[in-house]
């Protein structure tokens, strides 16, 4: 075989092998134990379905075949049941949705038609006798459906920052002093604060200015972490930006003080029903920091990561974790080598800025730490 025959033998050796590596990538690895049908039932997250189904949960939307003819096809409701066939090899996945019927009275002859149950809208109140004003994601998941991830972990999150750009921070109010001096405050305080950017605000978060988050990538400033300290409510606005305004503490969790920042809540936004999918291939980033200011965390721990909007992140986009092992010395060498990285979990963007999005870490091997990498999976 000659040479020119030789390298073109290799290249077509070699263009085969990545096509075969990339449809072995993309093959749907179903779980050992997987039912052939399965009912929703309360307590069930879309993510804990998709992983009684199959090894890699972010592939749901490959085999998930919605029904046109059934109401709101994209959502999951406790007593659907989850039906899996094989089509030309493949696995597919879809609902069947037993009817709601309404029971029948019985009826006497000549007797009016019973009243029909009007269903009245769920009212949020406040538990024990005192209403406690919070801001907070008051609004339910819609009519009912189950939630992609638990709302628990995520729903203070939606509103309440962890990171903070520079650009809010300097539009961020600040507390000056408490209503007759008192410099140390706590629960239903009042007290006085300027700077706030919109007085026609009725909730503030109250957080204290942390540690500056520098994307690893570049060196590039990002934020400050968001020390959240609490919640306020407007008693009293002032005139503009430049005036004084008068607030109470609705709620502590830890001591707030003169210069500590307040920043508005957004507006009430409904719980998003997530569709768990894996992002663009090729990207990689990192932890930047995870709640609390804490260094190693488990499952169902929020992280900020250093990848927005910019790189085409998306609420719903899955992740993989690696744990950077780091050096270690050669027992027959006595020389370091770099350990390669470990798989450690996954975790789901729920929420996406600019530069930044935070995410929640949904399963893990080992403990994740600050600084971890993570990749499409």
């Amino acid at each position: 075989m000659s040479p020119v025959t030789n390298r073109l033998f290799a290249l077509i050796v070699g263009v085969s092998l990545v096509a075969w590596g990339a449809v072995r990538a993309d093959v749907l690895e179903m779980q050992p134990d997987h039912p052939d049908r399965y009912t929703v039932v309360d307590g069930d997250t879309l993510w804990s379905i998709a992983s009684r189904f199959l090894k890699s949960p972010w592939n749901w939307p490959k085999i998930w075949k919605i029904n046109q003819q059934v109401e709101n096809p994209h959502l999951i409701y406790p007593g659907d049941v989850i039906l899996l066939r094989w089509v030309d090899g493949q696995p597919e996945l879809s609902v069947l949705r037993p009817e709601r019927v309404q029971p029948q009275q019985p009826t006497v002859p000549g007797a009016p038609p019973a009243p029909v149950e009007q269903v009245q809208p769920r009212v949020w109140r406040p538990a024990g006798d005192r209403q406690r004003l919070s801001p907070k994601v008051r609004s339910e998941l819609r009519e009912q459906a189950i939630p992609t991830i638990p709302p628990d972990a995520i729903g203070p999150f939606l509103t309440r920052p962890l990171v903070v750009s520079p650009r809010e921070l300097e539009k961020s109010g600040y507390m000056t002093v408490g209503v007759g001096g008192r410099v140390a405050l706590g629960d239903n305080d009042e007290f006085y604060a300027r700077g706030i950017d919109d007085t026609s605000k009725e909730f503030f978060y109250i957080f204290r200015k942390g540690r500056p988050i520098v994307d690893p990538r570049n060196k590039r400033l990002i934020g400050y972490e968001a020390i959240y300290l609490g919640d306020a409510k407007m008693v009293q606005p002032g005139r503009n930006r430049t005036g004084t305004s008068k607030l109470t503490i609705t709620r502590i969790v830890q001591e707030v003080l003169p210069t500590d920042r307040l920043l508005a809540v957004e507006e009430e936004a409904p719980l998003p029903v997530y569709m768990p999918r894996a992002p663009k291939d090729g990207l990689e980033g990192t932890i930047l920091m995870a709640h609390q200011g804490l260094t190693e965390v488990g499952a169902m721990s929020v992280v900020a990561v250093n990848l927005g909007e910019r790189e085409g992140m998306e609420q719903g986009h899955v992740l993989q974790i690696w744990r950077h092992e780091g050096k270690h010395r050669d027992p027959v060498t006595n020389r370091y080598y770099m350990r390669p990285d470990e798989k450690s979990g996954v975790m789901m963007v729920f929420r996406t800025f600019d530069r930044v999005s935070y995410a929640l870490i949904l399963e893990t091997t080992q403990p994740v730490h600050v600084g971890d990498r993570v990749t499409t999976p």
